[in-house]
């Protein structure tokens, strides 16, 4: 679902990305790890599309993500570090506007449904001004969601939330990664990314430095993996 051949991404005279390669297949589930800087939010938006590369090749489902750009949109949830959603609608009203960007206004259900699995359908007729970080954070998944994207692209997605609402972020991306969708997501959790994904990669002054399996990975030792591959 996503193929990124050689992407280099460069503002000025650095690069941001240099020469990056992964692939991520339907259903697999990757957390990306590495330092501040080493180009992990910048390759999240290289393929949700609001970057251009500088060089290289990127295909999401099959389409190049240049050249088909609104096309590989309508496939893409994405959740960045904002959360995109407008602080004077109700929660409801939030994912009805985006329910309608995507095609799915008549899809009420589906709504109700994800406002009830992040725990906000009780708030559900609130304003999101006032809401808490975690409750906007658990919006802005549902939100990212809504339109069943068959690629789902995560930025530090488990910040605000509190142990139950993360285990129920979890609990959904698991279910998602189940039904064929194929999900990069951040973290500077090491623990976590080790828990939640089916591949850890690491990213390191803008290349993959490290790509595995989860069970290929010693939890104990990969710290001082991380520690010594990123320094």
């Amino acid at each position: 679902m996503i193929q990124i051949r050689g992407m280099v991404k460069s503002f000025g005279p650095r690069a941001a990305l240099d020469g990056v390669d992964l692939s991520v297949g339907a259903g697999e589930f990757v957390t990306l790890v590495g330092p501040n800087g080493a180009g992990k939010t910048t390759l999240l938006r290289v393929l949700a599309t609001l970057a251009r590369p500088t060089s290289g090749t990127i295909h999401i489902a099959g389409l190049d993500s240049v050249r088909a750009g609104s096309e590989v949109r309508r496939r893409i949830g994405f959740l960045s570090h904002r959360t995109l959603l407008y602080e004077d609608l109700t929660a409801e009203q939030n994912l009805r506007f985006f329910a309608r960007i995507y095609d799915v206004a008549g899809d009420v259900e589906r709504i109700h449904g994800l406002l009830e699995r992040v725990g906000l359908a009780a708030r559900r007729n609130d304003m999101v001004r006032t809401f808490s970080r975690g409750m906007q954070q658990r919006l802005s998944v549902a939100r990212a969601v809504l339109h069943r994207p068959s690629v789902l692209l995560m930025d530090e997605p488990y910040t605000g939330l509190d142990p139950q609402a993360a285990q129920s972020l979890t609990d959904l991306l698991t279910e998602l990664a189940g039904d064929g969708c194929a999900i990069l997501l951040t973290t500077h959790d090491l623990v976590r990314g080790l828990q939640v994904g089916r591949r850890v990669v690491l990213l390191a002054q803008g290349r993959v430095v490290h790509d595995a399996l989860r069970t290929d990975v010693d939890p104990a030792a990969f710290p001082d993996l991380y520690l010594r591959l990123t320094a």
